[in-house]
């Protein structure tokens, strides 16, 4: 292998590669980076075998090959470069890659190009396509809410559905329920249902840019796996098995009192009661007071247990319905303020210990965000 090719494109595709390399393995080999040659273009690839990237960027090419260098070591390396030409020659013989870099010369050992585990290839008979805009703003809106540390595997992934021409997206850690809806262009003549790991669907948002407008889905591995395919890239994530939660049976039909209120100012409010609030479990209080015009105060509440602090905070809003006193995490609301694009939101709650919903006030957008409420003295 003789391939020259430019140090930003380079140190981009290892940058995106690099997040699934296992950092953490027995096995060597997933420690490294796969380099190989395709027509005018290399391919990296990295996998830790739950994650998969291939990334493409132009190459000139004098003699095709393919080899695997260690990961962070290459990254390393390269992130040091000027913004110039790097050549990567291969020694076949002992399977040393020299590095060229204006007068910078380095040699690394690799570990064979057959030994890197095989990853599917992607085939675009029944693949689907989707806007990657709006699948990347679905991602973003729901992925949050899966769980990180729990031990039921169906919670680390998102819940994603097709059925005509709806596509679902859905997360849950136990605690709290995001749930997108959009309406495709095109339907589909199957419905499609799978579980993705929520961490999966994060990278393949991380890995677009602006050029990135469809990105291709297809399941393989006997349906054991998912494939994202991309003008330049591909990410292949295993699927999770099991029955993900009717979540539709747990979001509430009604609610005594909906409360309307500024995106941006709830979101400065649970910021500053967030400061107090690390110390008591992330509790604040809301008491959610109407008077007869149907303008309302909320009142924010929260305390610090160690320190002693406290805090309280009023935001104007409208609202209808009951007064209404209810304590949330505050890492929770926040999570969700900061995905919500429009101008005002919706806070319907129905009781002290009954799950409430955070909606955007937008007709255009079908998101919910169903939120348990927290105990309090």
């Amino acid at each position: 292998m003789n391939v020259s090719v430019s140090q930003p494109n380079l140190a981009q595709a290892l940058s995106i590669v690099s997040h699934a390399v296992s950092s953490r393995s027995t096995l060597t080999i997933l420690e490294n980076v796969l380099i190989s040659t395709e027509q005018d273009r290399i391919c990296l690839s990295a996998t830790n075998l739950e994650l998969g990237l291939r990334y493409w960027i132009p190459a000139q090419i004098e003699q095709e090959g393919a080899i695997t260098v260690p990961a962070k070591m290459f990254t390393d390396l390269v992130n040091t470069m000027p913004a110039d030409t790097v050549n990567l020659q291969l020694n076949e013989i002992n399977q040393t890659v020299t590095v060229r870099c204006q007068k910078l010369v380095t040699e690394i050992r690799g570990i064979e190009a057959s030994e890197f585990p095989p990853m599917p290839e992607y085939d675009e008979t029944d693949s689907v396509p989707f806007e990657m805009p709006e699948m990347k703003k679905m991602i973003q809106q729901v992925a949050f809410a899966a769980a990180v540390d729990d031990n039921r595997p169906v919670l680390h992934g998102v819940k994603m559905s097709v059925n005509d021409n709806v596509l679902a997206m859905a997360a849950t850690d136990g605690y709290r329920i995001a749930i997108k809806r959009i309406i495709l262009k095109e339907g589909l003549p199957n419905p499609v249902s799978a579980i993705i790991p929520a961490s999966a669907l994060r990278e393949l948002a991380r890995i677009t840019n602006a050029n990135d407008k469809i990105v291709h889905m297809a399941f393989c591995g006997e349906k054991s796996q998912v494939i994202f395919h991309l003008e330049n890239a591909d990410l292949i994530s295993s699927l999770i098995a099991g029955e993900f939660i009717n979540y539709e049976a747990i979001v509430p039909n009604s609610f005594k009192t909906t409360t309307i209120v500024s995106t941006a100012a709830l979101q400065s409010a649970c910021n500053q009661a967030g400061v107090i609030a690390r110390e008591n479990k992330n509790l604040i209080k809301m008491n959610i007071h109407i008077s007869d015009d149907e303008i309302a105060k909320i009142m924010i509440m929260t305390q610090a247990e160690q320190s002693g602090g406290s805090q309280e905070n009023v935001v104007e809003a409208n609202a209808s319905g009951e007064d209404i006193q209810i304590a949330f995490n505050v890492r929770y609301l926040k999570d969700v303020l900061d995905v919500i694009d429009s101008p005002n939101v919706s806070l319907r709650t129905n009781a002290t210990m009954a799950p409430a919903m955070i909606t955007p006030v937008d007709d255009k957008v079908d998101y919910r965000y169903v939120i348990m409420p927290m105990h309090f003295a």
